[in-house]
């Protein structure tokens, strides 16, 4: 069960779809540290399948180089948490999937820092488009469940700025 998201959280996914479906577009996620809590709140919004493709919970390094595409060297020089590792895995997910758009989080949620001393709360939010891929370091403060939900909506946030054309 994922946490209690919130009705702001599915207004902000609901922009986002409505957004999407205005381009024509089609939306895609991966995933790493929200662990599928991006595409459960996107589906929690009726009718979000005319444009939600799915996801990819990319959680270990093998998933991101054997099914998002993330290249070996990536990972080995910057780490799985880097705003690079999170650009790889919106573009390779945006290839597999077919889709124009898509939101892509890499980061640290806790309890403890990761094997590279990277601290609890940092998190990379890529989101990848036609044109262009924007990619975002948000440092968050809180227990495992907080960050993970705040990155989410940080995910939702650049998606809804990008596919209004605000940003």
């Amino acid at each position: 069960m994922i946490p209690d998201t919130g009705p702001d959280l599915q207004q902000l996914a609901s922009r986002l779809l409505h957004a999407v479906a205005a381009r024509k577009w089609h939306l895609g996620t991966a995933e790493s540290l929200t662990g599928g809590m991006l595409g459960a709140t996107i589906t929690t919004v009726p009718g979000a399948s005319a444009c939600y493709a799915g996801g990819v919970v990319s959680y270990s390094d093998q998933v991101k180089r054997n099914v998002l595409g993330v290249p070996e060297q990536l990972l080995a020089g910057y780490g799985a948490v880097s705003g690079e590792v999170a650009e790889a895995m919106a573009r390779g997910c945006q290839s597999r999937l077919g889709v124009e758009i898509v939101l892509a989080t890499t980061g640290v949620a806790g309890p403890a820092s990761d094997d590279r001393g990277t601290a609890v709360g940092t998190v990379f939010i890529a989101c990848a488009t036609p044109d262009s891929c924007v990619t975002r370091l948000v440092h968050l403060t809180g227990d495992r469940e907080r960050i993970r939900c705040a990155s989410t909506r940080a995910a939702l946030e650049l998606g809804v700025e990008l596919a209004e054309g605000v940003a």
